[in-house]
């Protein structure tokens, strides 16, 4: 367990804090989604309540190590000042002169967000000189950043080697609590929901979740290459079309079997001729009664069968994890998948229930479903790191609880 923001004491203290402030923009420089910012508040209002001096860090897009107006968090400062009673401050760098009198001149309660610390390349390259640059500015640090806890950047990782206390904050201790504590020992049946385009993406989660998981549901267009490697006509369909993908495919279907963990695939998928909004769909017949996509189609969700199947499966379930849509759920038509295992999950009002990052969320959130989840994680890729099990340096290199 590593050290909370709970159990730090930062009265009068000048506190270094890594949030995820980067949201998107539109061509005016207006933010058009402020979850992230809003994500970080808990975290923020604790520390300002108790007398801390905030000093906050992030990064926004990819300048590439040079400073560009385009991707300054000043928008992100303004919109902070708007949601919280702190006042908030901005200045227009992240190390130097300017920096350094910013934040001697912040008062107890007061926050400052650096300007981004991507505008110089040291941030994505760790460099100790950077990294001991940005660790002069606090006593404390605070990571709470979970969406580049994956990364070991200087803001993430490098800072922690030059301050003396460094925890984690609010939003990555109720990360690490569903992803990995509430995982150790899951309510049963435990239900695993993967999709997406890729087997190859997700092969290491669902190794790791082999041994656990009483159930795997499979969708998208993972679920179409299980079809193809099982010698069915998937027509225009996306699919990781190699043998090595084939095999992946089929041998995690094994694994499943030597494991005793039901291994369902979608029942029928639903195809179209045109990739666009609201264009003609079918269903192909159950695939184990011979159901093929026609040569000139192209799978883009899973069937009305495997709706009914996997909404069933779902009933049951006690713990849930969901990583990956069920068909292409961005276009109108295409989500009939994706919205109706939503709606399942949401439904089961005794789970556990947990949805993991990136497009998962998205589809949550876009069809009213992300209030009734347990939790919606706030990493992409730090969410499937840490479902492989693997250690995230940004985590790793806070101070032991």
């Amino acid at each position: 367990m590593k050290l909370s923001i709970r159990n730090i004491a930062p009265a009068g203290k000048r506190v270094l804090m890594r949030v995820d402030f980067n949201v998107p923009l539109d061509d005016d420089g207006n933010i058009t989604d402020d979850s992230r910012i809003k994500g970080a508040i808990p975290s923020i209002e604790h520390l300002t309540n108790a007398g801390g001096r905030v000093i906050l860090m992030s990064h926004l897009g990819r300048p590439k190590g040079e400073k560009n107006p385009a991707f300054s968090l000043k928008p992100a400062a303004d919109r902070l000042g708007e949601l919280i009673s702190a006042n908030v401050k901005f200045v227009d760098d992240c190390v130097g002169p300017d920096a350094e009198a910013a934040v001697a001149d912040l008062k107890d309660g007061e926050v400052l967000l650096l300007e981004n610390v991507r505008f110089y390349a040291g941030e994505t390259d760790n460099d100790p000189e950077f990294s001991k640059q940005l660790a002069t500015h606090g006593d404390i640090y605070v990571n709470d950043a979970f969406g580049t806890a994956h990364r070991a950047h200087a803001s993430t990782a490098g800072v922690t080697a030059h301050i003396d206390t460094c925890a984690m904050g609010f939003l990555i201790e109720k990360e690490l609590e569903f992803l990995v504590d509430k995982l150790k020992e899951p309510q049963r049946p435990f239900v695993v929901i993967m999709g997406g385009a890729k087997v190859s993406d997700k092969i290491k989660i669902l190794e790791r979740l082999m041994e656990k998981a009483d159930a795997f549901i499979i969708g998208g267009a993972m679920g179409t290459t299980f079809r193809l490697a099982q010698g069915y006509e998937v027509g225009k369909s996306f699919v990781e079309d190699t043998p090595e993908a084939r095999q992946m495919a089929l041998d995690i279907i094994e694994t499943a079997k030597a494991n005793n963990a039901e291994f369902l695939l979608p029942a029928d998928t639903r195809h179209a001729a045109d990739f666009a909004d609201d264009a003609p769909t079918e269903c192909t017949a159950p695939w184990e009664d011979g159901g093929a996509i026609p040569a000139d189609r192209e799978g883009i969700d899973i069937g009305d069968l495997a709706c009914e199947e996997f909404a069933a499966k779902i009933a049951e379930a006690g713990t849930i994890v969901w990583n990956g849509p069920m068909g292409v759920f961005e276009k109108r038509g295409f989500d009939i998948g994706t919205k109706a295992v939503g709606a399942a999950i949401a439904a089961n009002e005794s789970a556990i229930k947990i949805v993991g990052g990136g497009d998962s969320v998205t589809a949550a959130n876009q069809f009213g479903f992300g209030e009734k989840m347990d939790h919606m994680s706030t990493g992409g890729g730090a969410s499937l790191e840490l479902l492989e099990g693997k250690e995230l340096p940004g985590i790793a290199a806070l101070d032991d609880a």
